[in-house]
């Protein structure tokens, strides 16, 4: 692999590694997989991505095995990366079904089983995947605390939960909590419309928990957006007049300005005073090559540019 020689903003866009590893299934990983994982990854780093998104689930653990496989052909490798993953889901195996779990033990086991198969001695980032009704959040983060302390992991934070779930956990934890991933996109938007619908009708059908948003800023913990591609609805398919039309301004606005439809959906996130981190899933290394210009710059959309993809992709004017 060739030695990534781009200056990116840290941690300005993330590569989601749920991809990697071959199929959804327990069956082992191939060479052809490994070869697959270090094509991504070079795309990656040759378009300014240094920070990649795990998770102990994905591909039953072949995403973070191949993964693994990547940095012990690249000497010096894991030295230039951020290296994030998550824990808190169990798949459904025969007789029991999938569930959450944040269990300290859980925690502490799982953590050690992803350093076993990225090869590696420490996580930069362990993120919560989901949270577990059942937790005791005293005990979640001594779990945490004690990962910190044997150097295992660096710094913490969760995914898919609310301002409620985030506050309760920070209670008992002495550590901060830096990141909370959701999904976020312009084509889900909730989260966003969450704060305009305040007085409206519309308010009660958004489902978006109240404050999550506002309560992140206001903590210092980084909102990364899982999904910030939409599946390639404003790059590649549309099912709907909403999406037509946004594709097509979409479109517009990439050649306006010398870049890529990609470039120009993941700015719309970054564009958000809150500095959203796409976390983009694509393992095509020519797609990861066309986010290229969201890593390595400025989100050059106007205040008008951000509003007029804000309202085609919704399909109606503001409140």
């Amino acid at each position: 692999m060739t030695a990534h020689q781009t200056s990116p903003r840290p941690d300005h866009l993330v590569l989601g590694c749920m991809g990697l590893g071959g199929s959804w299934d327990p069956s082992p990983y191939t060479a052809a997989d490994i070869d697959a994982a270090e094509a991504t990854v070079e795309a990656a780093l040759d378009s300014g991505i240094t920070a990649f998104d795990h998770a102990d689930i994905y591909r039953h653990g072949k995403a973070e095995a191949v993964f693994g496989e990547v940095l012990a052909r690249t000497p010096g490798l894991r030295e230039r990366i951020t290296l994030q993953s998550k824990c808190g889901i169990r798949l459904a195996e025969e007789g029991r079904p999938g569930m959450y779990d944040l269990r300290g033990d859980s925690i502490v086991r799982k953590v050690e089983e992803s350093l076993t198969r990225l090869r590696t001695d420490v996580l930069d980032v362990l993120l919560l995947h989901r949270p577990d009704p059942l937790a005791d959040p005293a005990e979640v983060a001594e779990a945490l605390e004690s990962l910190h302390r044997q150097g295992l992991v660096r710094r913490f934070g969760v995914s898919n939960m609310n301002a409620p779930q985030i506050a309760r956990l920070q209670d008992h934890l002495s550590l901060p909590l830096t990141a909370n991933q959701l999904e976020m996109s312009l084509l889900r938007r909730d989260w966003l419309e969450d704060g305009v619908l305040v007085n409206t009708p519309a308010s009660a059908a958004n489902g978006f928990p109240v404050g999550t948003v506002e309560h992140c800023l206001a903590h210092g913990i980084a909102l990364q957006a899982w999904g910030p591609l939409a599946q390639g609805r404003f790059t590649g398919r549309q099912e709907t007049a909403e999406e037509h039309a946004t594709a097509a301004l979409v479109a517009e606005l990439a050649e306006a300005k010398g870049t890529t439809p990609e470039t120009v959906v993941l700015w719309w996130l970054q564009r958000h005073p809150a500095h959203v981190v796409p976390v983009i899933g694509t393992t095509n290394p020519a797609r990861v090559r066309a986010c290229r210009d969201a890593a390595l710059g400025e989100p050059l959309l106007s205040h008008e540019e951000w509003y007029t993809l804000w309202t085609t992709a919704r399909g109606a004017a503001l409140p």
